[in-house]
């Protein structure tokens, strides 16, 4: 009752304060670590906190879109509970809606990357508190070809290796299906290299570009530590070379976070970018296959607001 009376107070003095207390909470139930018994506490401390809570369990693929851009769409609040596809999918939606919801996340991914960037919080309880005080940031993200993603868009072998996961493998294994795919496509025939535009400028060739709006890759490692997605503006990473020895070396310096002192690493900050290739190269957005080449990405200028601690 205690908890229940404090969550009330922060509620009052937040930006969901009466009449505005409608939550739709939205989780994805095939997604890598799925938690129904947090999903359940989430939903019922929110009632408690005195929220009008719709919880929708999803069905399929694009769900999750298709209701964000419902232009009838009356919440405050998207709640996500999923991973960075599933918040993908919330953006995209919410493109077309007049006045956009905040969102909030309870992170059931396999990777989590935009959860471990803004220091979220996994424990029912601390996401309870979280979305009742209603704290929020502005979350940048690009465009790829005109579709948004939050944290990544990447053309080249970890595009590939993304094409080539088995979704039962991943919701088996989680990071380690992978592990296991890039094990198995290193060794493949690869397309001939990338040519990267920046704006006007000359146009250069790499192997792997990476346009990221966030520091963090694959979870908690810091792939580029001048990115941050609560502030405006992407980066390019670039791998000169994919070869085994390369993406071996690559896979360290991620892992040691000395990204910025790797041989054959380039990063700029950018605004727009177009990747061609003679033959085409597999591309990926926040963790899904996202088609490939050609790709031109862009920086978004009107920011979503998510909750954070």
């Amino acid at each position: 009752m205690q908890r229940s009376a404090a969550l009330r107070a922060d509620w009052a003095d937040g930006p969901l304060a009466p009449p505005r207390r409608r939550i739709l909470l939205m989780a994805n139930p095939t997604a890598g670590g799925f938690r129904a018994k947090v999903l359940e506490a989430v939903a019922a401390g929110l009632e408690a906190a005195g929220a009008e809570v719709e919880v929708r369990l999803t069905k399929r693929a694009g769900e999750i879109r298709e209701v964000c851009a419902d232009v009838t769409l009356a919440a405050d609040t998207v709640v996500i509970g999923g991973g960075d596809g599933s918040l993908n999918e919330a953006l995209r939606g919410l493109q077309t809606c007049p006045v956009r919801p905040k969102l909030a996340i309870i992170p059931f991914g396999t990777a989590n990357v935009l959860a471990h960037e803004l220091g979220l919080p996994f424990k029912a309880d601390r996401i309870i508190a979280m979305i009742a005080a209603g704290r929020s940031k502005p979350l940048y993200y690009g465009l790829a070809n005109g579709v948004p993603f939050v944290l990544m868009a990447s053309i080249g072998f970890d595009a590939d290796v993304v094409h080539h996961v088995p979704l039962d493998l991943k919701r088996q294994l989680g990071k380690l299906a992978y592990v296991w795919s890039a094990l198995k496509r290193s060794f493949k025939r690869r397309p001939g290299p990338l040519t990267v535009t920046v704006g006007t400028e000359t146009p250069r060739t790499c192997r792997l570009a990476v346009l990221t709006n966030s520091e963090r890759y694959g979870g908690t490692f810091r792939l580029c530590p001048a990115a941050h997605a609560t502030q405006p503006g992407l980066h390019l990473v670039m791998l000169t070379s994919d070869s085994p020895l390369a993406l071996m070396r690559f896979g360290l310096a991620l892992v040691m976070n000395r990204i910025a002192h790797a041989h054959g690493v380039i990063t700029v900050p950018v605004e727009t970018v177009t990747v061609t290739s003679e033959e085409p190269v597999a591309c990926q957005i926040d963790g899904d296959p996202f088609g490939a080449t050609p790709v031109t990405v862009t920086a978004a200028h009107d920011p979503a607001r998510i909750i954070v601690p």
